[in-house]
């Protein structure tokens, strides 16, 4: 096997020195939550012969229960407030904090917005940035508002373990109540702008449950299963939000930008599931073998899900300069064609993982005399700059790169250019004040 560690350490030497204390099943969720993403971006794309890109969920609209299911970036953000409590209890220190959970996540980021950013600059400057290329402009950066609310979540760990500390599900209830708020002021009052504070009330209280797991306190998760469930039957069927659990094109209100508080009860339905469903996941990823590609796949995952829609767009990008035809979306043509579109689009993420895994394993580096508890304010400013640099860039996209094209987030007007370098500077701020000891 490829190295998967650091170091030099391989894969299978990982997953045969795991020790026996360590939650594998955490881990077997961490890396299914990313794959049915990666999966269902493939399958929602509905790209025509005139290389125009639509989703299938809005040519079939009856297919949006499925996301009920398939929507699992909150089983994502739940693992991570697992993970994220364990380890800054045992790295207290904020800087050190954040350098240690941010290189696997920042180090390969960067590289696809280096990449992506040069490819854009020569393909706009050749004047190649039409048709389907042009939609790939806009479309590669999408999937970064998921980085950017993952930074914001490792920002806020230390004062929200803290409170989970203190208060345990209080703390959880009181994320929900500010989410409950947020929609009461937002659909019944028409405050302006509001909806923006649910990016942090509905994703950290997902986060605050994975908290809550790593002291073993949801002690319930059929309870918590079947009201998340519902809840989210119920304000679909009668309050002002959509079926799909997924963004849709055109739709006047999204579960996902910002989020509801119906996804929020999606959420939690889905927490529940999976805790349901623990024992027998943990016996299954407790077999040598299974847990042997879990460790693989863990040490390529964030590669993976960057260079996921670059794969499927250039798959299709191939088939338009073959002169393939594409049938029409959701027809039986269309049907037949995904297994193939979905096996080249796997090959291809495959060849651009082996291209830049390497980025995704943090290098071995001698300690800086820093003090153990200093640089806080500086990396408080540098995952604050990341963060908005991330999901400015996941809207502005590339496309009219030299027109200055901009976006707005939440107030601000950003442009990819002053996306790239605030995101670049926050992650060097990092980088710089976390040095004090390596990542563990």
């Amino acid at each position: 096997m490829g190295n998967n560690g650091v170091r030099g350490v391989s894969a299978r030497e990982l997953a045969a020195a795991t020790p026996a204390t360590r939650d594998r099943y955490v881990d077997l969720l961490r890396v299914a939550s990313l794959a049915v993403v990666v999966l269902g971006h493939w399958l929602m794309a509905a790209v025509t012969s005139d290389g125009s890109v639509g989703n299938l969920l809005a040519v079939v609209p009856e297919l949006q229960v499925v996301t009920w299911a398939l929507q699992v970036m909150p089983v994502f953000f739940f693992v991570g407030g697992f993970s994220h409590a364990l380890a800054y209890r045992s790295r207290p220190a904020y800087a050190s904090f954040l350098r240690a959970r941010l290189q696997r996540l920042l180090r390969p980021t960067m590289v696809f917005v280096g990449v992506w950013g040069a490819a854009a600059l020569v393909i706009q400057l050749l004047g190649a940035d039409g048709g389907l290329t042009g939609v790939a402009l806009r479309l590669v950066t999408q999937p970064l508002w998921f980085i950017g609310i993952y930074l914001a979540m490792v920002a806020f760990t230390p004062p929200l373990v803290k409170l989970h500390e203190r208060w345990g599900w209080g703390a959880f209830g009181a994320l929900v109540g500010g989410a409950v708020a947020v929609d009461v002021l937002r659909f019944a009052f028409d405050v302006p702008f509001v909806e923006f504070l649910n990016f942090a009330f509905v994703w950290l209280a997902i986060h605050q449950l994975g908290f809550l797991r790593a002291d073993g306190m949801i002690r319930l998760p059929g309870v918590l299963a079947g009201a998340g469930l519902l809840a989210a039957a119920g304000l679909v069927a009668l309050g002002p939000y959509p079926l799909s659990m997924v963004g849709m094109p055109g739709e006047k209100v999204s579960n996902m930008a910002p989020p509801t508080l119906a996804l929020l009860a999606h959420g939690l339905w889905l927490v529940g599931a999976v805790e349901l469903l623990k024992g027998p996941g943990a016996r299954f990823v407790a077999r040598a073998g299974v847990w042997h590609k879990v460790v693989v796949a863990n040490g390529i995952a964030m590669t993976a899900f960057l260079w996921h829609l670059t794969a499927m767009l250039g798959v299709y990008g191939a088939l338009l300069a073959l002169d393939v035809t594409l049938p029409a979306p959701a027809t039986g043509a269309w049907w037949a064609q995904v297994p193939l579109r979905i096996a080249a689009a796997a090959v291809l993420t495959g060849l651009l993982v082996a291209a830049f895994r390497r980025f995704e394993r943090p290098p071995a580096r001698r300690a800086a005399p820093t003090s153990p508890n200093g640089g806080g304010p500086v990396a408080a400013l540098g995952i604050t700059l990341a963060l908005f640099g991330i999901l400015g860039l996941s809207m502005v996209g590339f496309g009219g790169l030299l027109e200055g094209r901009s976006a707005t987030l939440v107030a601000l007007r950003i442009t990819a250019p002053a996306a790239v370098a605030m995101a670049l500077v926050g992650w060097l701020l990092v980088e710089r004040v976390g040095r004090g000891s390596r990542p563990a």
